[in-house]
């Protein structure tokens, strides 16, 4: 019977810490610096419980993100979201909703996918579709504000 080798405490740490800067690495190659920071410390996550409107969309990576608005004086008071997805769905919807406070319901609508990638920093390639996803659950969202809100003129 051959002996197995056992890792002391202190190894076992040391390749945990090797394992964790490697992965740290390889996030903030993917996001920038500034993405890499937001996902260390996540901001505008969770539902708001006095939402004036929300809204949750699934793109076709099968990513569902649900955004939460609130207005005070027709502008977006708190804006959150929630995500079942990837880490970029989460940054998507965080720096969505980041964008969304301070303006109306209708200038939600200038938005594009291109606003908050400039805000993150950068996606790896294949997960653009992920700021894609989170404007047009904004856009809904604030559809949704709108239609509830606006009185028909006759």
């Amino acid at each position: 019977m051959k002996d197995k080798k056992r890792l002391s405490e202190d190894d076992f740490d040391a390749l945990v810490e090797s394992f964790r800067e490697e992965s740290f690495k390889d996030a903030k190659d993917a996001y920038g610096e500034v993405g890499f920071e937001r996902w260390r410390n996540p901001k505008f996550n969770g539902p708001l419980k006095d939402a004036d409107s929300e809204q949750a969309l699934t793109g076709k990576c099968g990513d569902t993100i649900k955004i939460f608005l609130n207005f005070n004086e027709q502008k977006v008071e708190k804006a959150s979201y929630i995500t079942s997805g990837c880490a970029s769905s989460q940054l998507a919807g965080s720096f969505t909703a980041e964008l969304a406070i301070g303006r109306t319901a209708e200038e939600l609508f200038a938005l594009t996918p291109t606003d908050v990638l400039n805000k993150i920093g950068k996606l790896p390639d294949d997960d653009s579709h992920c700021t894609e996803l989170a404007i047009e659950v904004l856009q809904e969202c604030a559809n949704n504000y709108l239609i509830k809100n606006t009185s028909p003129t006759t």
